[in-house]
């Protein structure tokens, strides 16, 4: 260890280094006693364990600018890695502000590809590449594969390149290369992945070009076949910072530990507790075992939390306390106690969604007792996209903006769209855009020939796309393949057309059908790419949405009306997206659904991990609860709709691991009394004892903490009716809860078209607006 005083580390040094190191040290004034240790101790390993919210970057940052300060270091000399561009960005201004000056010569710090490229660049041709060599991106990527894959006999519908380019991603962040590949993976992709990975190796090379994987594989590879290049770079590299270190892969960690090999002034920061990658390659066993691999290492805690209450942290800590594989670390704050942990459950999914937009409407106007809060304060951090849907909907029909972080929102969603194209083109045989859009998805052997053969005989015959589609057939115009499977497509939508009027197929089964026959679904179903399953849990989702509609021409109506109102005009908006990618991000209210056995913890995590997918879960949770800053709610729901049936759901293992002392049960009014209904199907007894009576739920309420919130709200979403005689006129004032006053300028069944005062004009359902006299206030 060597402090800023250390005058004999200076000997020697220039008198520019020495006078800058006899300034004052203001920047460690601002650092609490662990993170000061953190920046000073400068030689030798150091493991800086730094919790949620304990200010890791500003400790980070600091050592950079005291390496500098006290002259240890010339900036060409430090090599700070990152994961992301964003977060090399903000250290080198942080550093730069910390100086007091633009901090120029600092080539090395930079995210893991970023500097892989230039070493790969100064040393191509110890790995047979040109110094010019091209990065291909992902669809150059996958275009190549599928030659290989063509060129080896292989479907590749069964076994699309897509695939493959995940295997071979896995065995590159692995830091397998053709000639390491170990015998276990010689069953990949149909037993001929490890021949096609070697091929795709030599292809990359003879075209002199790299994939994302090679900048760190090329470069680890280098390193240990060339002794001279990686001492070369031990000597230049004499201090090494490494962020996130908990979401390193094995190649990653790999290219760190060589280049920390020779002085081993290596500085890792991390938290094992927020390891939630472990899906894209991730080893929290690299940050576990940092002390056996760097002996002697310093390992400083940073505990003290400058986000969160005492009650969030405390709830925090109970939950990750359930995981064996942890260093271990005890978070404390020195805020004010502030709101418990709130725990509610409700009996299914879109009560949840109901409940959660009207207290966001609550806690915007300061009707909860705490302060108001503005929505952009305001997240819902969900376990998968799917969950995002019942939130979508009700807040478009209420009116409530948000944005969706991360990807884009529910019906916007590409899946969705191909399937919604389905659905109208069945109500509607004269939609040519929907017939566009699907008439190749899935791939049905029509090129661009073809669809412009099927255009041009329905403009020249005055028809629509699916009447010439039929007349091409029939003249011969479409022939082979693709004209048999044009011609099983217009059967299919005959048929379905005709499914709308049997009273006994139900809509949602005729959804299913029409998913099933024209073969989307199974499209999604032999995809093997890490998206696939994720998609056709929203198609079930979408599925699921249809529940509350007489028909699909009531649901097409439905969603064609919310999302005309919804606009991207500046303005608050409550922020929803997935616990994953919330992580690194802060809200001083967050709202934590759906946490049931299966869902949250995941059922596919835990079939395909066991113990180590469900500790993943569990700081996946960690990671949620401690996003939270004032409010922190957490709920679940008694009943879902699972592959179109109603299923009881469990509250969340989790659930049972908060401490009871820092949660607060809210319990709606009727929810034991029997005045909100189950879902058809479920008795409400038997829904109380299955959800209710878990030893953690009994534990909870045992507390006496419980306090009434206000009655929820219909059980279902409105139906559109178009025939309907409105009761409403022309010129009438009227209001709506988000919207305000307004005059109707047009009506159509019980859609009407109103000109708000301050809102503009909104297309609105005639059951939530109310006469202007009629406002109780």
């Amino acid at each position: 260890m060597s402090s800023f005083d250390d005058t004999d580390a200076f000997e020697g040094a220039s008198l520019a280094a020495r006078a800058m190191a006899a300034r004052p040290a203001r920047y460690l004034d601002e650092l609490n006693p662990e993170q000061r240790r953190a920046a000073e101790t400068l030689d030798g390993p150091v493991l800086m364990l730094a919790g949620a919210g304990t200010g890791k970057t500003k400790a980070l940052t600091t050592r950079i600018v005291h390496l500098l300060n006290t002259g240890r270091a010339r900036p060409n000399e430090i090599l700070a890695v990152t994961f992301t561009n964003k977060a090399a960005r903000e250290m080198r201004e942080r550093v730069a502000r910390l100086m007091g000056q633009t901090v120029e010569g600092m080539p090395w710090l930079g995210t893991f590809h970023s500097i892989c490229v230039k070493l790969l660049r100064r040393h191509a041709e110890l790995v047979d590449l040109k110094s010019n060599f091209t990065i291909l991106d992902t669809d150059d990527q996958l275009r190549l594969l599928k030659q290989l894959v063509q060129a080896s006999g292989i479907d590749d519908k069964r076994w699309p390149a897509r695939q493959l380019a995940g295997i071979i991603d896995h065995w590159k962040n692995r830091a397998w290369t053709p000639d390491n590949l170990p015998a276990s993976e010689g069953s990949a992709y149909e037993g001929k992945g490890p021949a096609l990975y070697r091929q795709y190796q030599t292809r990359l090379r003879e075209l002199n070009a790299v994939d994302f994987g090679d900048l760190l594989l090329h470069v680890v590879t280098i390193f240990q076949k060339h002794d001279d290049v990686l001492r070369q770079y031990q000597r230049w590299f004499r201090y090494i910072l490494v962020d996130e270190y908990q979401d390193t892969n094995v190649a990653q960690y790999l290219w760190l530990r060589l280049l920390a090999g020779g002085h081993k002034n290596i500085c890792c920061v991390g938290d094992d507790d927020q390891s939630i990658y472990g899906w894209r390659g991730a080893e929290v066993g690299n940050i576990l075992r940092f002390e056996k691999d760097f002996p002697g290492a310093a390992v400083i805690r940073l505990e003290q939390n400058y986000r969160s209450t005492p009650h969030i942290l405390a709830a925090a800590s109970g939950v990750i306390a359930g995981n064996r594989d942890r260093l271990g670390k005890e978070l404390w704050t020195a805020t004010k106690e502030g709101e418990k942990v709130r725990l509610i459950g409700h009996w299914d999914g879109e009560e949840e969604a109901r409940w959660i937009g009207e207290e966001i409407d609550a806690m915007q106007r300061g009707t909860r007792g705490m302060r108001p809060f503005s929505l952009d304060e305001i997240a819902i951090l969900v376990r998968a996209s799917h969950q995002m849907r019942a939130f979508e909907d009700r807040f478009l029909t209420i009116g409530l903006p948000y944005r969706v972080i991360g990807g884009p929102r529910f019906y916007e969603r590409m899946e969705i769209r191909d399937a919604m194209a389905y659905f109208r083109l069945v109500v509607s045989p004269a939609d040519d855009l929907a017939f566009e859009r699907i008439v190749n998805t899935p791939k049905r052997g029509l090129g661009d020939k073809a669809v412009q053969t099927i255009q041009r005989t329905a403009r020249d015959n005055g028809l629509s796309l699916v009447d010439g589609a039929g007349l091409g057939i029939r003249s011969g115009a479409i022939k082979g393949k693709g004209a048999v499977e044009l011609a099983r497509l217009l059967d299919g939508l005959a048929r379905w057309g005709r499914m709308m009027d049997d009273p006994s197929v139900s809509h949602m089964e005729l959804a299913e059908i029409i998913l099933d026959e024209s073969g989307y679904t199974g499209m999604w179903q032999a995809d093997k790419t890490p998206e696939a399953p994720g998609r056709l849990e929203n198609l079930k989702e979408l599925v699921k949405a249809l529940e509350g509609f007489e028909n699909l021409q009531g649901f097409l109506e439905h969603v064609a009306l919310i999302m005309e109102n919804e606009s991207d005009e500046a303005g608050e908006k409550v922020t929803l997206m997935t616990l994953h990618a919330a992580k690194g991000l802060e809200f001083p209210a967050v709202f934590l659904p759906g946490w049931e056995d299966g869902l949250f913890p995941s059922q596919r995590s835990m079939d395909e991990s066991g113990q180590k997918g469900l500790e993943e879960e569990r700081r996946l949770a960690y990671v949620g609860i401690t996003r939270a800053e004032e409010v922190c709610t957490i709920s679940f729901a008694g009943n879902r709709r699972v592959y179109g049936q109603w299923q009881s759901q469990m509250p969340s293992r989790f659930i049972d691991e908060l401490p009871p002392d820092h949660v607060e049960v809210l319990t709606p009014p009727g929810l034991y009394g029997g005045r909100v209904a189950a879902p058809s199907g479920i008795e409400t007894r038997a829904a109380e004892a299955n959800v209710y009576n878990s030893p953690g739920w009994r534990r909870l309420q045992s507390r006496g903490n419980e306090r009434p919130l206000s009655q929820p709200r219909e059980a279902r979403a409105p139906v559109i009716d178009i025939q309907a005689v409105s009761a409403h006129t022309v010129g009438e004032r009227v209001f709506h809860q988000k919207f305000g006053y307004g005059a109707i300028i047009a009506i159509e069944g019980d859609k009407l078209e109103i000109a708000f005062d301050k809102a503009g004009t909104k297309k609105v359902v005639a059951r939530f607006i109310t006469g202007a006299d009629d406002v109780p206030f």
